[in-house]
């Protein structure tokens, strides 16, 4: 048995990394390979951070493609070997005519949760502008949302299962860039980042937009580090690199933009 008690001190999603512990022990008791839900990226940081401090136990995190947001684990013991392909997924296409009535991400999330399917059952959302999107889900969840989710917003929908090499994700666009500021400052060095204007960049923190390592941060003084990632809905990733000081006592960091 582990010992759940310890191991769950201090963490943010209590409750859901208490389930992982108990699959995680399930998979050391049956040597089988063992699948979460889809999680959060808070969550799935948290998950790997608690996996790494057993000594018995890995796992791998898939979502269907290589830079999903949203993603399942797969849990063994550390004498099995894991792969994406052990890790069930399905790919639904929710098809539909919304040139005359655009829906977004929360729009077909809020029409798929609506079905009665669980949170945990749902992967990314692929919207495909007047098309209509792509889904990922459990094989579990196919049955219930097939014949249900037939409307989105005003438009109707036909939803069904799709081949994996239909999937429309395109590569993320990479781009290198450094910047010198006089602070390390969420708001100075996401702005030059996400090449908005400083005040913008503000209002958006503010907001309750920007998220530091999938944490929502309301700051704008709140200090980047090394390692960290800043994420903006609908702008792209960034990536907080090396760190230097200059002579002038300013801080020149590199940046990767992901868009």
């Amino acid at each position: 048995m582990l010992p759940k008690d310890d191991l769950l001190k201090s963490v943010e999603h209590r409750d859901g990394l208490a389930r992982i512990l108990d699959q995680a022990d399930q998979a050391l008791k049956t040597w089988d390979v063992v699948i979460t839900d889809f999680l959060s990226p808070p969550e799935q940081i948290e998950a790997a951070a608690l996996i790494q401090r057993l000594t018995d136990v890995h796992s791998l995190a898939w979502g269907g493609y290589p830079q999903a947001e949203r993603q399942r684990l797969a849990l063994a013991r550390t004498d099995l070997p894991l792969e994406p392909s052990q890790v069930p997924l399905v790919l639904l296409t929710v098809g539909g005519n919304f040139m005359f009535d655009p829906a977004n991400h929360p729009d077909f999330l809020g029409a798929v949760l609506a079905t009665g399917l669980p949170e945990g059952s749902v992967g990314d959302i692929i919207v495909l502008g007047e098309r209509g999107a792509q889904v990922i889900v459990t094989p579990e969840a196919v049955d219930a949302i097939v014949p249900s989710l037939i409307q989105v917003r005003s438009v109707p929908v036909k939803t069904q299962p799709l081949a994996w090499d239909q999937l429309r994700v395109r590569p993320p666009q990479k781009k290198e860039l450094t910047t010198v500021e006089a602070s390390l400052r969420l708001d100075a060095v996401a702005s030059a980042g996400f090449g908005l204007s400083r005040s913008k960049m503000a209002d958006l923190i503010s907001a309750g937009n920007v998220r530091v390592n999938w944490k929502s941060i309301t700051q704008p003084s709140h200090a980047l580090a090394t390692g960290d990632l800043v994420v903006i809905r609908g702008k792209g990733r960034l990536e907080i690199g090396e760190i230097v000081v200059t002579k002038k006592e300013r801080y020149r960091v590199a940046l990767t933009r992901y868009a």
